[in-house]
Formats: structure tokens, sequence, C-alpha cells
């Protein structure tokens, strides 16, 4: 059997040939997961967070998204440039993340997902770069020996990526693994992990189905759902 990926749904206000609000997740993401030999089981983010709703889940994919509000990391104020912000969104990802972290369940966190867990463990983020890195592919240094390191089969990965946001203060928790010539941390891992952890600031489900690298992420995360 597959090992089954919880990956929560992202609010939205409208899609294509429904007549309501939905919620969705990414095609690229799912197909990803479901290339590498996993299920992808999308969960409806209610809040407040039931962790028996993951008692069949063999691993968890944190995706991209809206912005995370700051008050999450002890922000005073809200840049004017956040957008998607949505209090429920946030809720369930916050409680999931920390969850899956606390249970040991396997997990890989991407772009806004790592801003999650790096806020669950008590970091903070900018909330505007400037320059962002949206619509951007360029070139990320991996530190040597790191578990990225090991699953890219690299020290050096083209990273796509979509965000104005980034970590700024690393969770103490955390490790950073990968950077970009701006210093932008773009890969941490947990300096004490109870399971296979990986989060990158990038979206590597952007190429996973022509690029071997990417594509190892998926494989990785659904190799120690099945073990677990």
């Amino acid at each position: 059997m597959r090992p089954l990926i919880a990956l929560p749904a992202r609010f939205s206000a409208s899609a294509s040939a429904l007549r309501h609000r939905a919620e969705v997740a990414s095609r690229a993401l799912v197909e990803a997961v479901y290339r590498a030999g996993g299920e992808p089981f999308l969960m409806h983010p209610a809040a407040p967070f039931d962790p028996s709703r993951l008692g069949r889940c063999d691993g968890v994919l944190l995706p991209g998204g809206g912005d995370l509000h700051p008050r999450h990391y002890g922000a005073a104020s809200a840049h004017e440039a956040l957008y998607d912000v949505d209090d429920e969104q946030d809720a369930f990802d916050l409680a999931l993340a920390a969850h899956a972290l606390e249970a040991g369940l396997p997990t890989l966190a991407v772009c806004r997902g790592l801003q999650v867990v790096n806020a669950v463990l008590g970091g903070t983020l900018h909330q505007h770069m400037e320059p962002d890195h949206r619509h951007r592919v360029h070139p990320v240094a991996v530190g040597p020996g790191t578990l990225l390191a090991k699953t890219l089969d690299a020290e050096e990965t083209a990273a796509s990526c979509y965000h104005h946001q980034s970590i700024a203060a690393l969770a103490p928790a955390l490790t950073s693994t990968a950077r970009a010539a701006d210093g932008t941390i773009e890969a941490a891992e947990l300096a004490n992990p109870r399971a296979w952890f990986l989060g990158v600031q990038w979206h590597p489900e952007d190429t996973a189905a022509t690029d071997r690298a990417q594509r190892s992420l998926f494989t990785a995360l659904v190799q120690a759902s099945a073990q677990r």
C-alpha cells in the first residue's frame, strides 16, 4: 500500500467549474507525492486541530500558501505587503506542524511550510524581502554532510522560488542547511529530529517531474513514511 501523506488544503475564493468557495492543493505538489509512491491525503483545515485525524497517516507535507500572520512570531505590526492571511488556516497549519514534530511523523515543509515550522519552534520571519524571490530560479548552496545534501546528492541545486517572506531569526531547534547568494536561508533541518524532516524555502514541486534532485525530496519523504 502507498504511504498516506497528509497535505493540508488551502482555502480559495473560487475554482474553475465550482460554484462556491473551494479548498485546493497544487496539482504539481500532489503529483510529486504520487509520483514518488505516496498517496496524497488532502486535509480539510478545520480549527481547532484534532490530532486523531492523523491517526492513519504515515507522513506530512506542509505546503506553500499565503502569509502567516505576524502575531504568531511576536511581531508588533503587520507589513502592508502581506497577502492571503487566514486565521483558520494559520491555526490549523501551526497545530498540524507542532503535532507532526512532536509525534515524530516524517515531514517535508515547503516554502510557507518551513516558515510555519520556524514560527512553531520560536523563530521569526522577515515580513517582506527587498528584493523578493518571486518568479525566480536561482542557485542554492547546500551544506556538505547535511541530510539535504545527502538527499539531493549535491551541494548546490537550482531552486524554483516564489516567496516574499523568509526566515529572520532561525528557531533554536533548527539548523540552516542551505542559503541563496544573498544570504537568505533556503533550507533547514532539525538539530535533534524525532523523525525524518526537511524544510525548504523553494518549491521543489515546480521542477520535480524533470529534475531528479528535486524529485528526491518527495521520494525521501515517502520512503521515510513507508518505513514508519
